[in-house]
């Protein structure tokens, strides 16, 4: 039996949480200014076509991030979760801040693009680590009763994030003429991931490993034997609990790029509403979500993971095609009153999914499959949804198709959810249970 510390839990759940915070802040930063990169970097008469070409860009990154996670992930279950976090945390930073430093396509030419491209693909790689990564690091920590409320704050960092960008962006569109924005203003966010790289991997060499992967460390008796046979069984031997990781991250994943990538340049370049005003509006909806995500999780451990990410999922297949009609009426109040469904639906999963992953997994090979997995469906569901949504409306027509899309991942996630186990209140797999204090220690092997 593990018996927490909770200064050490609560350091780590913050250091987690700053670095998916600074991943998303890059994300969120590139979504709500993604008009503005277009003409930056992707000079073109078509509007529709510079905005493509943008989140082409975008979902580029995507494509490497199995190739992250295949690296990381093992990574982590060999060397340990912390030295992992250590690296992404370097490489995420050093890549988002040498977006702000590339010239414009009118400086250098075709060049502008291949360095933004060869950019994100470093921030796609790096980030293929970091999700397993922290979130097997925070599950590990926490005690099973807590494991779900302080799993949720690696989400409340992504919304922490995210609100940080947009916000940044909001302020500079609304302070900077359109010229100035395009010629040295968009620099501004990614700059400012220098110094937050910084401060991220401070708090994380500071961390201790987990108690969880250190027993593992502990027992094992041939390092190189135990590595091959991570390997082995994070390919083969997990493949029931793959799918449902695949499936899981699919819903969660196309629902929150849906809402807090695709939705703002939704507004501005299908709806033509006003951009400072539509990016406030998702703003405020953000800050919903971050004020009843601790509450949320809360409830995951009360009432379990599977009954609220089955309300996320029913939720999205009955009140999509509603809260996007109400959006597409373009008056504030319906735009706001449809935005912040799908956000309080979205927070079912993002409460949810830190801690009902990692328990898919044992110890030995947790880090590395969740890593796969979890890149694998981002990467070819979630990552590419703006791209994917704004070419059905292109070749369609027909601007309900980010609720059809939305209520399609749904449905395969509502699949998942009847198969998956539930985990709330009870121990990893692989490892013991893990509690606050010695008096509940003490009360647990009584009850034994």
């Amino acid at each position: 039996m593990t018996v927490t510390d909770p200064a050490m839990v609560n350091r780590a759940v913050k250091a987690a949480a700053l670095g998916n915070a600074m991943e998303w802040f890059d994300f969120g930063v590139y979504s709500y200014i993604a008009v503005t990169l277009g003409h930056v970097f992707f000079p073109s008469a078509d509007p529709t076509a510079q905005l493509l070409s943008t989140f082409g860009a975008f979902a580029a990154a995507f494509l490497v991030r199995p190739f992250g996670g295949l690296v990381f992930g093992p990574l982590g279950d060999r060397i340990g979760r912390q030295k992992v976090l250590a690296i992404t945390m370097i490489m995420m930073a050093a890549g988002t801040f040498a977006i702000g430093l590339i010239p414009s396509y009118a400086t250098i030419g075709v060049w502008a693009p291949v360095l933004l491209l060869a950019a994100r693909l470093v921030q796609g790689f790096s980030t293929g680590g970091e999700y397993g990564s922290a979130a097997t690091f925070v599950a590990e920590y926490a005690p099973d009763r807590k494991r779900g409320f302080l799993g949720s704050f690696l989400e409340f960092g992504t919304l922490a994030g995210y609100i940080g960008g947009a916000g940044l962006v909001t302020l500079l569109t609304a302070l900077l003429s359109t010229s100035s924005l395009e010629s040295w203003g968009w620099r501004i966010p990614f700059l400012i991931a220098g110094p937050m790289g910084l401060i991220g991997l401070y708090l994380r060499m500071r961390l201790e490993e987990t108690p969880a992967f250190t027993k593992l460390a502990q027992e094992a008796e041939d390092k190189q034997k135990e590595q091959k046979s991570s390997v082995r069984d994070m390919l083969v031997g997990q493949w029931r609990a793959m799918l449902l990781c695949i499936a899981l991250v699919l819903v969660f994943n196309v629902t929150d790029y849906m809402l807090l990538s695709y939705m703002p340049s939704y507004l501005t370049s299908e709806l033509h509403y006003d951009e400072t005003h539509g990016l406030l509006v998702v703003l405020a909806v953000m800050a919903l979500m971050m004020a009843v995500h601790p509450f949320a999780g809360r409830l995951t451990d009360r009432y379990g993971r599977r009954p609220v990410i089955g309300a996320g999922c029913a939720g999205f297949l009955l009140l999509s095609v509603p809260a996007l009609l109400l959006i597409r009426q373009g008056g504030l109040l319906a735009i706001a009153l449809g935005m912040a469904a799908f956000g309080l639906l979205l927070v079912c999963f993002t409460s949810s999914m830190p801690s009902a992953l990692p328990a898919l997994f044992p110890t030995k090979v947790r880090s590395g499959s969740l890593s796969i997995g979890f890149n694998i469906s981002v990467s070819v569901f979630g990552g590419t949804t703006p791209l994917v949504i704004t070419a059905l409306i292109g070749a369609t027509g027909n601007m309900m198709m980010p609720a059809y899309y939305v209520m399609a991942a749904a449905v395969i996630g509502g699949i998942a959810v009847l198969f998956m186990p539930e985990s709330a209140r009870r121990p990893l797999p692989g490892s013991p249970p893990a509690v606050e204090t010695q008096a509940e220690a003490r009360a647990l092997r009584a009850a034994a």
